[in-house]
């Protein structure tokens, strides 16, 4: 970054070289001037190419603006580029020949926004510090603009980043000097692949020392330990917690006010889902980009934004704790015995506003108007929610509903101090209802009958000049003036003292109009100062209530999220899945959630339900085969999304369905290349698959598609048989496994291993084609069908009768036959091909 620091510079670029220099680096500096933010320097050309923004020249120093009313929008383009922005405003109103008092009031980065044009509303807002030491991972993740705030270590690294990857930060930070420790770890790469294309920001060392730092963690978090969270004084991560803190200070240019709480995360307690199971079931992005086919969109059914954010953190972190789910479970259990006044709930929900958003803005000096009106609107709703969950006699929902305060007098006073429509910005004035207090109606009244002074005035100059041009205008900088156009100048009585010269017009006053100026600024003033006095007031009021508006907001959240539950359960036939620490999973018509959603809006065709049985002693391993297409991983994928559902407490897809506890899912599906990562697709696999063999247990879940792909037919066979060998092993018993392949060979390991059983997707041949019946039975499929299925996909027909030929001849003479040329009439067509051997 390149400054002036002339002496020669005006009064001005020195204030803006003197708050410039002591801002982090890769920082742009938005500084204020009049009714633009200006950018200067490196700042202007970086934010020139960024945001389309004109580039001008002020004595050879690059500049460009932005309107300050228009600021929030070019802010964001910047935040999404990773960028961070410093916030220079103006403290005190411009007077002519006086350099404006101006300050640092923000610094906005990726991860601590908390203005509501910045944010997803149904997305959690990380920001993620991390830290190794002694070979542990260390780490601590808050949400500012909720106050959500978690720690936790594992000297496995592995299964930390796994909830790391879940949370999906909007930006991480590191201590400047760890780079070598990282490059040792190893995770290395696990680690690398968590921060790619994710804001990184390197923070000095001492961000991370405890003994500096604690203590700013405990004064925001208004205690003297840690040990009534529940956690230790000496945890290890207790150093990310105040890097956390620390930074948050500096980008808010103050402690952060909302934060109350911190808790323990220990990663062994959640059903760990490694980064690419994540990804392999589209657990909260879509493999095709396609937002909507998710299994957080699929089962969020929720009307707040509070409940969204609820069902991103149970996804995150599904549980092992049997009483926690059935507290769920049996939450949405009762909402589906009561279904009219569970749509008369969810119609009060959707008029509730974010209030634990809200809160933190209001608690961090953001005050826009309008979020009263919004804190008054939920309010106005409380009373009608209480009312109706009383409908649903149950235990668990009678406990939260103790835990909504309807707020009687606060409501009362927002009702009569706040008008019904509101600006933005508390210095618009218009915030405080007329009646509200005497001293404002005075005051107003007096700013009113001087506004029709200046009206009655500038009539009657019009007379008196005949200049029928002539307004009487007003200005921050030069107050009251009348002004007249140039042809008029003629016109012009002599008491009139000049004011200014523009181009078109000149502005004049009188002696009589600078009195009256000085009357109608000090009403203004005094009005303004009285309703910024009430609003503050009215802010106070709210925070005041703030601890229990939190717990109010966190009951309403769980409740539409359970509500939401319940509809989603009663609208798409879900059953309640039972649960314990038994090693089965067994699901009777289970279906993909996702996938049945899809075909429903489609309105193409039904979903095949299939059943399941999994035990980790006996029916351990399901070897399936079939052909391409006919819903082999699409069965695998939906056994691992019902789990997974099961386990953080939502009703599931099926019948009938009894789930064992799993403490892992693992997956290998697909064949996604990593090339600019140096990894092909055969690599990628092997990885995966030895994640799975390192880390599995005989409570874990795996699903496998076709293992060995990736290399040749007798290496990925020879593969293929010795992983599914390994995961039998020679223990009583192991992990629950489906493996779907091509390799037909494979089955016959029914033979040998006692808990390996065959099944097959079931297909129905016609004339020569095939069809999908999608149903998954015992036994082996007796052939591939690959040549029905490249028939399906578009192949000429040429191909498909050679491929026949081909296919025919190796049946007969093995895998190594001398296969004949084609016959003339094939001679167009290719004879290579790629079709699996039989070796047995």
């Amino acid at each position: 970054m390149t400054t002036v620091t002339d002496a020669s510079l005006t009064p001005m670029m020195q204030q803006y070289t003197s708050i410039r220099k002591d801002l982090p680096k890769n920082t742009l500096l938005l500084f204020r001037l009049g009714d633009f933010y200006e950018l200067f320097s490196d700042d202007a050309e970086l934010a020139s190419s960024l945001l389309g923004l004109t580039l001008t020249r002020r004595n050879g120093t690059p500049m460009a603006g932005i309107p300050h009313h228009a600021a929030d929008s070019y802010i964001n383009k910047l935040l999404r580029a990773g960028k961070k922005i410093a916030i220079c405003d103006q403290m005190e109103p411009p007077t002519p020949g006086k350099l404006v008092k101006r300050q640092l009031t923000r610094i906005l980065t990726p991860g601590t926004a908390i203005e509501d044009t910045q944010l997803e509303a149904n997305e959690n807002h990380y920001l993620l510090a991390i830290q190794l030491k002694n070979d542990t991972l260390n780490a601590a993740w808050l949400d500012l603009t909720t106050g959500d705030f978690t720690i936790a270590s594992d000297a496995n690294s592995q299964n930390l980043l796994s909830t790391l990857h879940a949370i999906c930060p909007k930006e991480l930070i590191v201590p400047e000097n760890d780079s070598k420790l990282w490059q040792n770890n190893p995770y290395w790469n696990a680690i690398k692949f968590l921060t790619t294309n994710k804001p990184v920001t390197e923070v000095p060392d001492f961000f991370f020392d405890t003994s500096t730092n604690f203590r700013n963690l405990t004064e925001a978090l208004n205690v003297l330990t840690l040990e009534g969270f529940g956690i230790e004084q000496d945890h290890p991560a207790i150093s990310t917690a105040c890097a956390l803190i620390t930074y948050a200070t500096d980008t808010l240019c103050n402690k952060p006010r909302n934060i109350t709480r911190i808790k323990k995360l220990e990663p062994t307690q959640c059903l760990i889902i490694d980064p690419a199971t994540l990804k392999n079931l589209e657990i909260f992005e879509s493999i095709h980009n396609t937002p909507s086919r998710t299994l957080i969109a699929t089962l969020n059914n929720t009307v707040t934004a509070a409940g969204a954010r609820l069902l991103e953190k149970y996804l995150i972190t599904p549980l092992l704790d049997v009483p926690e789910i059935h507290r769920r479970q049996n939450s949405v259990a009762a909402f589906i015995e009561q279904p009219s006044p569970l749509n008369a709930l969810r119609h009060a929900l959707k008029h509730t506003r974010d209030l634990t958003r809200i809160l933190c803005r209001l608690q961090n000096g953001l005050r826009n108007p309008r979020e009263l009106a919004a804190i008054r609107e939920t309010l106005l709703q409380l009373p009608h929610i209480k009312t109706t969950l009383v409908n649903f006699e149950h235990s668990l929902i009678t406990e939260l509903n103790q835990k909504i305060n309807t707020f009687d007098e606060l409501k009362l006073l927002l009702a009569e101090a706040l008008n019904d429509e509101l600006p933005s910005k508390s210095n618009e004035g218009s915030i405080i209802r007329q009646g509200f207090d005497a001293e404002l109606d005075r005051l107003r009244s007096l700013t009113s009958n001087n506004q029709s002074w200046i009206a009655n005035l500038e009539r009657s100059e019009q007379d008196t000049t005949t200049i029928k041009t002539l307004k009487i205008k007003y200005t921050d900088i030069f107050g009251y003036f009348i002004e007249i156009t140039k042809s008029n100048l003629h016109l012009v009585p002599s008491h009139y003292i000049r004011k200014q010269t523009l181009s078109n017009v000149e502005r004049f006053y009188t002696p009589e109009l600078k009195i009256k100026e000085q009357e109608i600024l000090q009403a203004h003033q005094k009005a303004m100062a009285r309703e910024e006095e009430l609003f503050l007031n009215l802010i106070q009021n709210i925070l005041s209530h703030s601890s229990s508006l939190y717990s109010t907001a966190e009951a309403l959240a769980q409740i539409d999220l359970f509500s939401a539950w319940a509809h989603l359960a009663l609208e798409r036939n879900y059953c309640q899945p039972s649960i314990d620490t038994s090693d089965i999973i067994e699901i009777e018509q289970g279906r993909h959630p996702v996938i049945e959603q899809v075909l429903q809006e489609e309105a193409t065709t039904s979903f095949v339900p299939n059943d399941t049985w999994l035990k980790s002693d006996n029916d351990q391993i399901i070897l399936i085969t079939g052909p391409n297409m006919a819903g082999k991983s699409t069965y695998i994928r939906q056994v691992a999304l019902i789990t997974l559902m099961a386990q953080i407490g939502c009703w599931v897809p099926a019948k009938r369905c009894h789930i064992g506890i799993v403490d892992r899912i693992f997956s290998r599906i697909g064949a996604n290349d990593e090339l600019s990562r140096g990894f092909s697709t055969f690599m990628v696999e092997m990885k995966e698959t030895a994640n799975i063999l390192h880390n599995a247990t005989s409570k874990s879940l795996i699903i496998l598609d076709e293992i060995g792909r990736g290399t040749s037919t007798y290496d990925g066979l020879s593969i293929a048989w010795s992983t599914i060998e390994y995961l039998h092993g020679n223990l009583p018993s192991g992990p629950k496994t489906l493996f779907a392949t091509h390799y037909h060979e494979l089955i016959q390991l029914e033979n040998t291993l006692p808990r390996l059983r065959n099944y097959s997707v079931a297909v129905k041949e016609w004339n020569d084609q095939i069809i999908f019946v999608r149903q998954v039975i015992p036994g082996a499929a007796d052939k591939s069908y690959g040549i029905q299925v490249a028939r399906l996909a578009g192949l000429p027909p040429a191909v498909i009768s050679r491929a026949k030929e081909v296919l025919h001849q190796l049946e007969n003479n093995g895998p190594s036959p001398n296969i004949s040329l084609p016959s003339p009439k094939h001679k167009k067509a290719s004879t290579s091909t790629n079709s699996q051997l039989s070796f047995f």
